[in-house]
């Protein structure tokens, strides 16, 4: 059996030299520095932990802290052993943890030192068998444990199919959904990326001694864009990170002379483009920006191209298909702003009509997508998987696009109605239901509506029950103790009634049609 363990394959692409930098921490009071030997010494270390604790095999981890290089190590280190990675936004408060721990079923949950109190009863009450600390200050009781553990281990073979991670991506019902990630699917969207965006050449290059790649972290590692995409481009090709521990846009426009790479969220663009340093000369170095996550204005892209001299590259992925689609990075003329580009190698992208049947090129429908990297499936949710793939093995994305003659793909909106708030996905109907379950509340409807920096911000409008009279700063206050910072609206609007259709299903066109302005300043 050929093995696919994807730590394997990624230290593969090691340089020979280990003892040279591989990150260097930005943000730090001191700057730290970790050589490749550290990375193969460190998850070696935390992978014999794990050995230790006797976890049955494929055992899920799942893992609620904040960035830091340590975390990066403890997710090689599950792939090592052979085990499941379950990355949780830190933003998760105690109520979205708790659904997950109950339907993972983790053996082990890793958590900052700060949620103890709070997350050991809840995992206790759950029937955790274990549960580790890990501070992004490198303390905790994983790293003290791992500290006594051997500098070797022999990562545990892995077949295409075995799951490498869950990723929990919330359903338009609310409920959330772990897309099944494989070593396969992420081994072959790594090498794919690999060669589709340079890194290839540029790891060659470094062997010649002409130098090779410095990517720019300052994404968080809970999710698809900065774990698996940049992560994986980085290590796969032997390229060094500058890591910081969350973006600044002062920080890192200051490093970036020092880098060749950056990937970001669109809100990030915004950001740098408000920082009056942002020039061709401090872009002088880097060879690639890319985008996604969600939609970059074409605005965006033409300010960006005139202030860096450079033109982004906008890509396609999304939790249960890692990427999909990308403009191309040779000729960076080519790349087209307001699209995503052009499937990647190996993956086939269609669009279709509401019966399902593929329509040709300047049609809108939805997008459907077959290839390498698609997931294995909704874990523990056989009906919900089945409804999401075709007869012939599409899975359908959600999303809504066209496909132009020459093959490149633009999304032109989403189905249901997901908003995107600065990268991150949040869904109407979970924090409709938290909303609905306050005192004084009938119905609420929870819409995106344009914001400057984020792109989409939250907007709830509410429906009193009769007799009440609830504050918005309240509601708002209130969801702030129960779910993550960035799905809580920005505002809260009360309203009498909320407009409906003949079947009567809440407008949220209209809604969205009619706040369009609230909060276009900003």
């Amino acid at each position: 059996m050929t093995d696919h363990n994807l730590y394997a394959v990624l230290r593969a692409g090691f340089p020979a030299g280990l003892d040279a930098v591989a990150i260097e921490t930005a943000d730090t009071p001191v700057p730290l520095h970790y050589t490749w030997r550290d990375l193969e010494r460190a998850s070696a270390k935390l992978a014999r932990l794990l050995d230790s604790l006797a976890l049955p095999p494929a055992s899920r981890i799942a893992v609620h802290v904040d960035k830091s290089v340590e975390a990066l190590l403890l997710y090689l280190a599950v792939l090592r052993a052979g085990h499941v990675y379950l990355p949780l936004n830190t933003a998760y408060q105690a109520a979205e943890l708790e659904y997950f721990i109950a339907n993972a079923e983790p053996a082990l949950v890793v958590c900052s030192p700060r949620s103890l109190p709070w997350l050991a009863p809840l995992a206790a009450r759950l029937g955790t068998p274990h549960l580790l600390t890990l501070g992004d200050d490198r303390s905790g009781s994983l790293l003290e444990r791992a500290a006594t553990m051997g500098e070797r281990h022999r990562p545990v073979p892995r077949a295409a199919d075995d799951l490498a991670a869950i990723v929990y991506t919330s359903g338009t019902t609310g409920r959330s959904k772990g897309a099944m990630l494989t070593h396969g699917n992420l081994v072959s969207n790594a090498q794919v990326l690999h060669t589709a965006w340079g890194w290839d050449e540029h790891a060659r290059g470094a062997d010649r001694g002409d130098g090779g790649d410095v990517l720019i972290h300052a994404l968080p590692i809970f999710h698809v864009h900065g774990l698996f995409v940049a992560c994986h481009g980085a290590l796969l090709s032997g390229s060094r990170m500058l890591w910081f521990s969350k973006f600044d846009a002062a920080a890192v426009l200051a490093r970036l002379p020092a880098a060749t790479v950056l990937m970001g969220v669109p809100t990030m663009y915004v950001r740098l483009l408000a920082e009056p340093g942002l020039d061709r000369a401090a872009c002088r170095r880097i060879r690639l920006f890319v985008s996604g996550s969600a939609p970059l204005l074409a605005a965006t892209f033409a300010e960006w191209e005139q202030r860096s001299g450079q033109r982004i590259l906008e890509r396609y992925g999304m939790s249960e298909t890692v990427m999909l689609s990308s403009n191309p990075y040779r000729p960076a003329a080519a790349r087209r702003a307001g699209t995503v580009g052009w499937p990647l190698p190996g993956t086939a992208l269609r669009v279709c009509d509401e019966r399902g049947q593929p329509l040709p090129a300047g049609e809108v429908g939805g997008v459907e997508v077959r290839g390498p990297s698609v997931f294995k499936g909704y874990w523990r949710m056989p009906d919900e998987t089945a409804e999401a793939f075709t007869a012939d093995g599409f899975f359908r994305t959600g999303d809504i696009g066209r496909i132009a003659a020459d093959g490149c793909l633009s999304l032109v909106g989403r189905s249901k109605d997901l908003v995107i708030s600065g990268g991150y996905n949040v869904y109407p109907a979970e924090v409709e239901g938290y909303l609905d379950a306050l005192p004084g509340v009938a119905e609420s409807a929870v819409i995106g509506v344009p914001h400057a920096d984020l792109g989409e911000a939250v907007v709830a409008l509410v429906v009193p029950r009769p007799g009440a009279q609830p504050d918005a700063q309240a509601l708002i206050t209130a969801l702030k103790a129960q779910i993550a910072g960035f799905k809580v609206p920005k505002r809260v609007l009360i309203t009498d009634e909320l407009p409906r259709n003949a079947m009567g299903k809440v407008q949220k066109n209209l809604l969205r049609e009619q706040h369009r302005g609230l909060l276009a300043g900003g």
